[in-house]
């Protein structure tokens, strides 16, 4: 059994902590008491992300498009995150892959992620997304 390193287990707690995050952000019920810090101190000068939809997003256009989705749902968001495994380390870069399954308002998605994570002292977990890039695994229920 091989023993998961110190990198891979931040930036797996990132993973899934930053979704949680999502949860309580896009909830009108607990968007009010969720610290919106957490998410700018998340990404890396440079993010970038790439959505299924193909478009490129820099850091401050992501940043923008999570704080204008503030409690947009009622009760009716979550993700769950599954399969995550890590396809590239160094001593202080990783990448991880993850499926991201998404109800939203009853409509149900999947999603493959690739994510690149550096480490740092002053993020979240330990690490900072430097990039994301998504692609559909089953699109938006219509």
């Amino acid at each position: 059994m091989s023993q998961e390193s110190s990198l891979f287990q931040k930036a797996r707690a990132e993973v899934i902590d930053f979704h949680r995050f999502f949860e309580a952000w896009y909830d009108a019920e607990t968007a009010g008491s969720t610290d919106f810090d957490r998410c700018e101190r998340t990404f890396g000068h440079a993010f970038r992300m790439i959505p299924p939809t193909g478009r490129i997003f820099d850091r401050a256009e992501t940043i923008e498009l999570i704080r204008t989705n503030r409690a947009s749902f009622r009760g009716d968001f979550s993700i769950e995150i599954s399969d995550i495994h890590s396809s590239f380390e160094t001593e202080n870069t990783i990448v991880l892959t993850y499926v991201e399954a998404q109800m939203r308002a009853g409509k149900y998605s999947r999603r493959q992620a690739s994510a690149l994570f550096t480490a740092s002292s002053s993020a979240p977990n330990g690490v900072e997304w430097q990039h994301l890039h998504e692609t559909w695994l089953q699109m938006p229920e219509t």
